[in-house]
């Protein structure tokens, strides 16, 4: 096996500590090409679409990749900036933010896990600038085996190809840190100062289908827990809000209640104002920008609702990227570059023959 060199190693460079934040993905530009090459990598992976390979790869490569491109380039071109996919501008953005917040020694990187920067090529980058010890903190509040632990798998594939492997801190989530519901109380209350409080807010999460909750995955479990914390911090009552389930696709039942139904079936139930809050987005994209606030504000309103409101991901708010440093903080605890003499270090490699 060949395995991936550390270039330019020098005896006389610091070893360092990187910070990896990680997201979701988002194709190179809005066209169907490139849309085909994301949504190939992305369900490709055995994480996300849990079918036996053989007959998802039929269902993939005959039907889902000459058919979804191109509906899909359409939904991205409305969301599309100047600057790129609204998740890759904010997730620069959350980067360059953290960044500034955390230790200037710190090596802060950001990578994606479909599309690029692609996490192996962020890895080898930090690995070249001497970072011999890692934290990775994917973007996902709430666990899920297919983003929180596909990114794991992602990082995993990386190590079997390096030589020298960096000590790793993996988070797995952070859906109940009281930073990051303060984050989400606090965003919500900064909307109720600018716009009157509507009858109920909507807590939408991304769905999954069903089996994975069956099969043991907490996802569903913290994503209600996320819920219940906000809302408490909010001093909401029971009837004044809903956690519901967003994006599914296919014959399958996925976790319930669905955002779509629940938005047609409101207006009808005597409720005709609502928010909603994604809390489960760290950044906004597609999911929230089109699905929520276009498609699923028309299914409102167009069964009786008359005033619908999203309330935009936490983003690089202050008070989220205060909690991402504290989450980034308190995984480091315990790690600490040596200070030692480089040039004596290298005088040694050179004793015991070394020749870089």
């Amino acid at each position: 096996m060949k395995y991936q060199n550390t270039k330019n190693f020098n005896h006389q460079h610091n070893e360092k500590i990187g910070v990896l934040i990680t997201n979701l993905g988002t194709p190179d530009a809005p066209t169907p090409s490139k849309l085909k090459t994301y949504l190939k990598e992305f369900l490709s992976d055995p994480r996300v679409v849990e079918i036996p390979r053989l007959i998802w790869w039929f269902i993939l490569n005959g039907i889902i990749l000459n058919v979804r491109p191109k509906k899909s380039a359409h939904a991205y071109a409305s969301v599309w900036t100047e600057e790129g996919s609204p998740l890759m501008t904010i997730t620069k953005a959350q980067h360059r933010a953290l960044s500034e917040m955390l230790d200037e020694n710190l090596v802060v990187e950001f990578a994606m896990r479909y599309g690029n920067p692609s996490i192996t090529s962020v890895i080898q980058k930090m690995s070249e600038a001497g970072v011999r010890k890692l934290v990775v903190l994917p973007l996902y509040p709430q666990y899920c085996a297919a983003t929180t632990a596909s990114t794991f798998d992602a990082i995993a594939q990386d190590f079997t190809q390096r030589r020298w492997l960096p000590e790793l801190r993996f988070i797995t989530h952070y859906h109940d840190h009281p930073l990051y519901i303060k984050a989400c109380a606090e965003k919500i209350k900064k909307h109720w100062q600018i716009h009157e409080r509507a009858e109920k807010i909507v807590f939408s999460y991304h769905g999954v289908p069903k089996h994975y909750l069956d099969n043991g995955d907490p996802y569903f479990c913290e994503c209600h827990k996320t819920t219940r914390l906000i809302a408490q911090a909010l001093n909401l009552q029971d009837g004044d809000y809903l956690t519901t389930f967003q994006s599914r696709f296919g014959r399958e039942e996925w976790l319930q209640p669905y955002t779509d139904e629940t938005m047609k079936s409101l207006p009808s139930k005597g409720t005709k104002s609502v928010q909603v809050f994604c809390p489960g987005f760290s950044a906004d994209c597609l999911e929230t920008i089109e699905e929520i606030n276009v498609e699923n504000k028309g299914y409102f309103i167009a069964n009786g609702g008359e005033r619908f409101e999203y309330i935009t991901a936490l983003n690089d708010e202050p008070e989220h990227i205060q909690a991402l440093a504290q989450i980034v903080n308190d995984n480091l605890k315990g790690w600490a570059i040596a200070n030692e003499d480089r040039q004596q270090q290298s005088q040694r490699a050179k004793v015991l023959g070394a020749t870089f």
